[in-house]
């Protein structure tokens, strides 16, 4: 097995630890839940805007309304670089400036994809120290000394 290097710096904001922090025992897979919705949310908005800019006719407050969507799932679960690019987004459909749609489209793209991948990864991470957690527990009774077992 490979190391994995995930630098998250730039990519997350504070919005994500708080989303760490929500999960608890009683809902142990409440981010990946969220993350994985929002993965879904976006990918359907990315497909939406690249069909509604390929439209003859450029319907830039239904655009407008896709993005701020976007904007707010990529907040929600701390996506800084794709809620920034969805501001610069707005502001070219508030100018109905087409070539700038396309251009934030593409900017958006992929910072999304950045995060997708660095979320993805960091999910197959946390499940694995959660798998070691509980492969160890089972091996160590809870009544020992914590000193033993660290």
């Amino acid at each position: 097995m490979g190391f994995v290097c995930l630098d998250l710096k730039g990519t997350l904001d504070a919005q994500f630890t708080q989303l760490q922090q929500l999960q608890d025992e009683s809902n142990p897979d409440f981010v990946a839940e969220v993350v994985s919705l929002f993965f879904e949310d976006s990918e359907k908005i990315l497909n939406d805007l690249t069909r509604a800019l390929e439209q003859k006719c450029i319907d830039f407050k239904k655009i407008d309304a896709n993005v701020h969507q976007l904007k707010g799932s990529s907040s929600s679960v701390g996506a800084q670089k794709v809620k920034n690019a969805c501001i610069t987004f707005r502001n070219c459909c508030e100018e109905q400036n087409i070539e700038g749609c396309f251009t934030c489209l593409q900017l958006v793209k992929q910072e999304y994809l950045l995060v997708k991948n660095k979320l993805e990864t960091l999910l197959r991470v946390i499940t694995f120290i959660c798998f070691l957690e509980n492969s160890l527990s089972a091996y160590y009774p809870r009544n020992l000394p914590q000193k033993l077992y660290k």
